[in-house]
């Protein structure tokens, strides 16, 4: 079958050019850039699901703030390695307002978005002890943090936690953590790619075990209070996020600027680690570092040769957006709800000519509709289902590459595509359950 709605020779000599052996086998910018090619050869615009890129303008707040120091002249000074004062009292009281736990500013450190946070990070903690080598990824997750891994050459594991939801959580993490390999665990909630959301029960059962064999625990919180289900909007008022803070000590959050507050550009992050953790000496990292405290290493040891510090103005940016959430003059949950509405719409859509939701519950309750979904088609797996996607003017990425065992299972992200698309959407789908019909 060679007439689809992007034109097939087009695509394939596209295909052929860039180098890919298989879309469905492809990074998520490596699928970027095969799409831009395609449209910029064809003129025909693409249902774009592939990356996470934020679809809503930045937050005024940021834009003023950063606008503002760059007018006082912060471009031509170093900023302090720890963060501006400012900044780290800010984060301090987002955490304490949004989430309910208490940190010191000395542990809240700005980051070159949660990327650099999340490489910091694995670099230090693979240091922490000696005959502990591993980081632990409770996926599906970011394909990058593997990467990250890879070109740092650091040992990781993963498993998919679909099939460990609640009290079944506790046994196969334990199994893990009784190798005495593991030093640290990574995960993401809301989870990147799947949209699942670790309970409560869930998240006591990682800190419990994080406890009693001294593992330390890296929470992704990408996509911070969107999950819509519950209102995380009210500062000083529960509900709050939900987090493993609650039940250990022994954790490092990765607060991202970039979906919630959709200032993904300016590359700014936060990175909380607990005052437990920064204060803590350990004497394995006395053979990497001046000091073997936890904190130290991590400012001076470890970020300091990174990048010398996050942009002096983004930081600004990143202030007026904390203070006015923590003021309560800017609801950040409610401008980003969007992303839930186009979530409901885009599955319905899938479900109604034959595709299928891969992650569909949190255990006993429908999946939230968010920032991600996922979905499937019957007969085709995901690398297959990709190739034949993007002659359908379809791009996204495969659960493949995020550690997931589904793999018939493909990531769809929500923010790039317009409401007014809703419609194209429908069509390319209808098409498509035309030329691959179900049995």
């Amino acid at each position: 079958m060679r007439k689809t709605p992007i034109d097939y020779n087009i695509v394939t000599d596209k295909l052929k050019a860039s180098g890919i052996k298989s879309v469905g086998k492809a990074s998520i910018r490596e699928i970027k850039k095969l799409v831009d090619d395609i449209e910029e050869a064809t003129g025909e615009k693409f249902i774009r699901m592939e990356m996470g890129i934020p679809g809503l303008p930045p937050a005024q707040a940021g834009v003023d703030g950063q606008i503002e120091a760059l007018r006082r002249g912060v471009a031509a000074i170093y900023p302090d390695i720890m963060g501006i004062k400012p900044l780290k009292k800010e984060i301090s009281r987002f955490v304490k307002l949004f989430m309910g736990i208490e940190v010191s500013p000395e542990g809240c450190l700005p980051t070159v978005g949660s990327m650099q946070g999340g490489f910091a990070a694995f670099l230090l903690l693979s240091r922490l002890f000696k005959g502990r080598n591993t980081t632990l990824f409770i996926d599906p997750g970011f394909p990058v943090h593997k990467m990250q891994h890879q070109v740092l050459n650091l040992n990781f594991e993963s498993f998919d936690v679909y099939n460990y939801r609640g009290e079944k959580l506790r046994d196969k993490l334990e199994s893990w953590f009784k190798t005495g390999k593991i030093h640290s665990v990574l995960y993401s909630n809301p989870n990147n790619p799947s949209w699942i959301c670790f309970t409560e029960e869930e998240l006591k059962i990682i800190g419990e075990l994080a406890n009693k064999y001294n593992v330390v625990i890296m929470e992704d919180l990408a996509y911070f209070g969107m999950d819509f289900r519950q209102d995380y909007s009210r500062p000083g008022e529960p509900p709050y996020q939900p987090s493993v803070a609650n039940y250990t000590d022994n954790y490092i959050l990765f607060i991202s600027s970039s979906k919630v507050f959709s200032y993904a550009g300016e590359r700014i992050g936060m990175m909380v680690i607990s005052d437990n953790l920064f204060n803590s000496h350990f004497e394995n990292l006395s053979a990497f570092y001046r000091k073997d405290q936890f904190g130290y290493a991590m400012v001076f040891g470890t970020i300091y040769p990174l990048s010398s510090g996050t942009s002096h103005s983004a930081q600004y940016g990143l202030l007026g957006m904390l203070k006015a959430a923590n003021d309560g003059t800017f609801n950040f949950v409610e401008y980003v709800k969007e992303y839930g509405e186009k979530a409901r719409l885009m599955k319905k859509i899938f479900t109604d000519n034959g595709f299928q939701i891969v992650y569909n519950t949190d255990i006993n309750q429908p999946i939230a509709d968010g920032f991600y979904f996922t979905f499937s088609y019957p007969g085709f797996d995901a690398e297959e289902l990709l190739n034949k996607l993007v002659y359908y003017g379809i791009s996204a990425i495969s659960l493949l590459i995020t550690g997931s065992e589904r793999r018939e299972g493909i990531r769809a992200c929500t923010s790039l595509i317009r409401f007014d698309q809703m419609a194209v959407l429908e069509e390319m789908l209808r098409q498509f359950a035309k030329d691959h019909p179900l049995p």
